[in-house]
């Protein structure tokens, strides 16, 4: 919540310094409980804490990978679940949060897809598990350390309202007090969402997921481009206002023997020429229900090495594979 939702929670007659006052102690002390507010009288206080909660998500299941991945199970209070991913490497950490309790994009390549689309999450529902997870690994006192990733469990663009709510929140120096640049969403193309992202004055950096290089062979992996096609998406990707520190990001899952091909990789030099962005490549992180395989080193550094001639091009580290933690593995599986 922001100040003004608090403000309108409160009992009538209360001035607008109690709502910043919670505010704070939500966001930058960071209580768990309503009743370690000190700063509020001891009668408001009670009073608050009967009949309000802090809101945060009750942990069903935590995973442990043998490579320091932590994937979290999430209990919210309609008992849904959803999945949050801790990610710690050398001099930062990176929060994995989701955005809808499962998603209605249905990328064959995605294990989340499977799930369909339960429901949106509320921006509180969404700072609550970069708030959960930072406390459970004692990174709350270590702002500068954290990046937050909108890549988990459902489409950012069609919870547009709340992610950028959830986005000013994460980055009031009054509130959580994160850096812009820390922030990423992730989408599949929402073109009119991307548009009205763009607009937006406090926003994450935009990541499209591209896995594709031609128009067919997205639609095959990515059903929504039938509405939102290869070339407009492009095309608002060339219109989009970065910011002077920005590029954009375009992740590419390789997916073997479909679009992995160094033609593929050539058509994708193509595609991006004179945009301002790096690309990402993701091999794909297997899972029950994927009708696709993961191509070999050889391939992939093939792919990487046509990108890099006239772009960034990195190869994303897999992560949590052991946990069903990985990119497009998120399907809360025990």
């Amino acid at each position: 919540m922001e100040v003004a939702d608090l403000q309108e929670v409160l009992s009538p007659g209360q001035p607008e310094f109690r709502a910043k006052q919670i505010y704070h102690a939500l966001y930058r002390t960071k209580v768990v409980d309503l009743v370690q507010i000190s700063t509020l009288p001891g009668p408001f206080r009670s009073d608050l804490a009967a009949n309000h909660t802090v809101g945060l998500p009750k942990l069903a299941k935590r995973y442990e990978s043998s490579d320091g991945t932590r994937r979290y199970l999430l209990e919210l209070e309609d008992r849904r679940t959803i999945e949050a991913v801790l990610m710690p490497e050398p001099g930062r950490d990176t929060i994995c949060i989701s955005t809808q309790v499962g998603c209605p994009v249905d990328c064959k390549f995605c294990m989340t897809a499977l799930m369909g689309l339960e429901r949106n999450l509320t921006a509180g529902e969404i700072v609550a598990q970069v708030l959960f997870v930072a406390r459970d690994n004692a990174l709350l006192e270590q702002p500068a350390r954290l990046n937050i990733v909108m890549m988990g469990m459902g489409e950012p663009l069609l919870n547009l309202p709340n992610v950028l709510k959830a986005t000013r929140i994460l980055t009031d120096p009054q509130g959580v007090g994160l850096s812009p640049r820390r922030i990423t969403l992730s989408t599949s193309g929402i073109i009119p969402k991307i548009v009205e992202l763009g607009e937006q004055p406090v926003r994450p950096k935009l990541a499209i997921s591209l896995n594709a290089s031609t128009e067919e062979q997205r639609q095959e992996l990515m059903p929504i481009t039938r509405k939102y096609h290869l070339a407009d998406l492009i095309e608002a990707c060339k219109q989009y206002p970065l910011r002077s520190w920005e590029k954009l990001t375009f992740e590419y899952a390789l997916l073997k023997g479909v679009n992995d091909s160094d033609a593929d990789a050539r058509r994708v030099v193509k595609l991006l020429a004179n945009l301002k962005c790096k690309v990402n490549l993701i091999a794909l992180n297997p899972g029950p229900g994927i009708p696709f395989e993961t191509p070999d080193m050889g391939r992939i550094q093939s792919f990487q090495a046509i990108l890099r001639r006239s772009m960034p091009c990195f190869v994303r580290k897999p992560r949590g594979r052991d946990i069903f933690a990985a990119c497009g593995q998120l399907k809360r599986n025990g």
